[in-house]
Formats: C-alpha cells, structure tokens, sequence
C-alpha cells in the first residue's frame, strides 16, 4: 500500500481535546477513513497548532482527498513518500545495537555442510 503525507492548514489552531469528545472524533475519522481502505499511521503538529503533517496508508490520493471532505478535514499538499531508514545504512537498530541482517554481511560466507560438522 503507497504511503503519504499529507499537509493541513488549521489557520484557526487545530482543536483536538484530549477527552471524550478527542476520542470519540479520532474514532470517528478512523472509521470514515476505513471505508475508502486508508489508514492514518500517526500526525506532527507544528508548535503553533496551525499545520499537520500526517502519514497515511492509502490506495490512491483520492481516496485520502474523499475522506478528509468527508470529514470535514482541509487537504493540503498530499506526497507519495518511502522511508529512509538511517540505521540501515549504519548497520544498527535504533537502540546502536548491530542487527542481524548487518552482522550476515560482515560474517564470511561458510558452506551449510561446513557449520554442522
């Protein structure tokens, strides 16, 4: 599934109580969001409150346009976007513990037959 981030203008600060009311919209653009199979990963908010820049999981960027109108949510920019990871190319997790898949390319290559005798 593509991957963007969407950018949101909220010139009047982005409202979002952490409360009932918080949840109960939350679940509310979650569901909507489901019907057209896009999923919001998580959201920044600037420090002013007035912009969000939100990653989503969604077939297409009509189907996150669809659902920010149907929930009554302001659509920016929408950007396709992949991860860049800088701990691949270190070679280590995020903890700076080296990962397996790191270590396998350091360790020389020893035939199966070999390792078990």
């Amino acid at each position: 599934m593509p991957r963007y981030i969407v950018e949101r203008d909220f010139p009047g600060k982005l409202h979002l109580p952490t409360n009932d009311e918080g949840d109960r919209l939350c679940r509310k653009i979650v569901n909507t969001n489901a019907e057209e199979g896009v999923t919001w990963v998580h959201s920044y908010v600037s420090l002013d409150r007035t912009r969000t820049f939100c990653v989503y999981d969604a077939p297409s960027p009509e189907a996150i346009r669809e659902v920010g109108q149907r929930n009554q949510l302001p659509v920016g920019s929408i950007t396709e976007v992949s991860v860049l990871d800088p701990y691949f190319y270190l070679g280590t997790g995020h903890a700076g513990v080296e990962t397996a898949a790191h270590s396998r390319l350091r360790t020389p290559w020893l035939p199966f037959s070999y390792v078990l005798a």
